[in-house]
């Protein structure tokens, strides 16, 4: 089934990963986006993301650089938001050159940027099809 457009249970699964993080959304200082370049699921994540943390925190997606790795992309997409974490450099989005308005995010684009100094938590989300919604919650350490 395609994604619900009101992005609801997005925005659950990142309020839920915020607060078992034991952490606040002011604590968010970057998302690694599931954002696979469909028009319907991109919406509905950019909907969760501004109801959720507003419009501010820098956003990127790897798919662009990566593909959709499918089943495996959960897994490599977090060992990437632990490497922007690690290095304090957050990856462009590619191929994100005419950023559709209504996504109305702070979509990383055309060259890395050093994540925000205040704050310490990443979110990493990864979608499915039928409504299954994951978030993994990673800390900057150190």
């Amino acid at each position: 089934a395609a994604p619900d457009p009101s992005g609801s249970g997005v925005a659950l699964a990142l309020r839920r990963a915020v607060h078992d993080a034991g952490a606040h959304v002011v604590d968010v200082v970057h998302v690694n986006a599931h954002a696979t370049a469909t028009v319907d699921g991109d919406l509905a994540e950019a909907s969760a993301l501004r109801a959720v943390l507003g419009g501010s925190v820098p956003v990127t997606a790897l798919k662009g650089h990566l593909g959709h790795l499918q089943g495996a992309a959960g897994g490599v997409e977090a060992v990437a938001t632990v490497l922007t974490l690690h290095h304090g450099l957050i990856p462009p989005t590619i191929g994100c050159d005419d950023q559709d308005d209504a996504i109305d995010l702070d979509v990383v684009t055309k060259r890395p940027r050093r994540l925000p100094a205040l704050g310490d938590l990443a979110l990493s989300n990864s979608f499915g099809f039928g409504g299954h919604n994951a978030v993994l919650a990673l800390r900057r350490t150190g």
